[in-house]
């Protein structure tokens, strides 16, 4: 995967919470490819999935901690980073996800699609198209890295 300086990708763990995680870790698996690692508790109530280097903690909803679904609008969005873009879309869209976006290139370099889950969840699925500087796009950099 070739550098981006308007995106970088680096680790961070997010945690997502879901009204029935059983039926969203089969739901993840099947459409976007994710790879259970481990799971927890019976009925399962949490587990750790992972697509290539993204990794995801995943909950079941409780007091405080809802999914889209149960909220009834969104509260953020997931990029997961990978190269097959095309046909990582192609899949997600014959197992029924909600295609937000089509795939694209954007104007700050990446190549990517958006995608809903089943608890109505928000995915962009990217690849790095290019490297650009953010202000050459028309952002303006703070602190430059």
């Amino acid at each position: 995967m070739i550098r981006n300086r308007s995106v970088p990708a680096d680790l961070v763990l997010p945690h997502v919470f879901y009204e029935d995680l059983g039926a969203a870790i089969e739901w993840l698996s099947r459409a976007f490819g994710f790879v259970e690692h481990f799971r927890y508790g019976e009925p399962v109530s949490g587990a750790q999935v992972h697509l290539g280097n993204a990794w995801i903690m995943l909950s079941t909803s409780r007091e405080g901690r809802r999914s889209p679904a149960e909220l009834g609008f969104a509260t953020q969005s997931l990029t997961i980073f990978l190269e097959q873009v095309e046909d990582h879309y192609a899949r997600a869209k014959n197992e029924g996800a909600r295609i937000l976006e089509e795939p694209h290139e954007t104007e700050y370099g990446e190549f990517q699609y958006a995608a809903e889950d089943l608890e109505g969840h928000r995915w962009l699925f990217s690849r790095h198209a290019r490297d650009l500087s953010p202000d050459t796009w028309g952002a303006t950099i703070i602190h430059p890295l």
